[in-house]
């Protein structure tokens, strides 16, 4: 759902589910010459928080962490590049009733 949320805005999907070490890049994308990093999070209602909530200090790290290591093993140290979180609420039955794109969501040290 996310992936193609951002196809349909001119995202190229550049790969899902990227591991390095214990780290995991949900979607790495690339637009206008800059590589993304997707971080995904769905929920089913609203009684725990919003889905963006749940991208803590420790996962901000990782996130950081593992994007870098992506960098490095591509040769794109150079590149720009970001994290944005993509957060989806659903409906008991699993139907859509938001999706949230949230650019620059995650801050570089």
């Amino acid at each position: 759902m996310a992936a193609d949320y951002l196809s349909r805005r001119g995202y190229a999907i550049r790969a899902r589910n990227w591991r390095h070490g214990h780290g995991e890049l949900d979607i790495v994308a690339e637009r206008a010459g800059e590589i993304v990093f997707v971080e995904v999070r769905a929920r089913r209602g609203d009684a725990y928080g919003a889905p963006q909530e749940t991208v803590l200090a420790r996962k901000q790290a990782k996130l950081i962490e593992t994007a870098r290591a992506y960098l490095d093993a591509h040769e794109l140290t150079d590149a720009q590049w970001q994290i944005d979180v993509i957060a989806i609420e659903l409906d008991r039955g699993g139907a859509l009733l938001r999706l949230d794109h949230i650019e620059c969501a995650i801050s570089q040290p």
